[in-house]
């Protein structure tokens, strides 16, 4: 299939090894963050934070988080260009998704009259809060569609990526507290460009089931 999209798609790749020497250009970086913004989210919710590592200074700290697990990623975090830490706010309250209403009647999306219509859809987030008030089994999802979307939008631009379960939540919520404000990360996304003939994952075929498999069309 020729599309843009199905070539978008199978040009993307993990990769393993990054060129330390290349960086994401600054006009791409601003792209990234706009559409990591423009993410979808249920009920819009948003219940997130993005952290960009970026500086030598930041890639130090977070190198250090992996010393105790997950070290087989820990090269990513000084030789990819930038890296981004995806956060989940675990306590979703109605406090905080009024935020996001005002947001929908401040840009004009939702009529001040539909105002307590839109904040009745809390109830789904009320639904996946159990009695403690976490709702992160549910917040945490919502990162993964932001996650989705990034990945696509990096096939797009012709950048590398390696999204990295393998990451240690603990020492990043120390390392990183002040910044996370109480969200908690359990996936990062390196970014930049491969390695030349040291990136074994670089140019292989796409192994994927085949559509029948996957797709059912009713």
């Amino acid at each position: 299939m020729t599309h843009p999209i199905i070539r978008d798609l199978n040009a993307r790749y993990t990769a393993k090894k990054y060129d330390p020497s290349k960086r994401i250009s600054e006009e791409d970086i601003k792209v990234i963050k706009e559409a990591l913004r423009m993410s979808a989210s249920s009920i819009n919710s948003q219940p997130w934070k993005f952290i960009v590592i970026e500086s030598d200074a930041a890639k130090q700290r977070f190198h250090d988080t992996f010393a105790n697990m997950h070290q087989f990623n820990q090269p990513h975090a000084k030789a990819a260009s930038h890296t981004i830490l995806f956060a989940y706010d675990p306590k979703f309250t109605k406090e905080k998704y009024a935020k996001r209403v005002d947001a929908e009647v401040a840009s004009g999306h939702l009529p001040k009259e539909m105002y307590d219509q839109m904040m009745g859809a809390y109830a789904f987030a009320e639904a996946n809060t159990d009695e403690t008030g976490f709702n992160g089994s549910w917040t945490k999802a919502q990162v993964y569609i932001a996650l989705g979307n990034l990945l696509h939008v990096l096939a797009r631009l012709g950048i590398d990526s390696t999204p990295m379960e393998g990451v240690d939540p603990e020492l990043i919520g120390k390392e990183f507290n002040q910044e996370l404000d109480g969200h908690v990360c359990e996936v990062a996304l390196a970014m930049g460009y491969h390695l030349e003939s040291e990136d074994y994952n670089h140019g292989l075929p796409k192994a994927r089931l085949d559509l029948d498999d996957v797709v059912t069309t009713l």
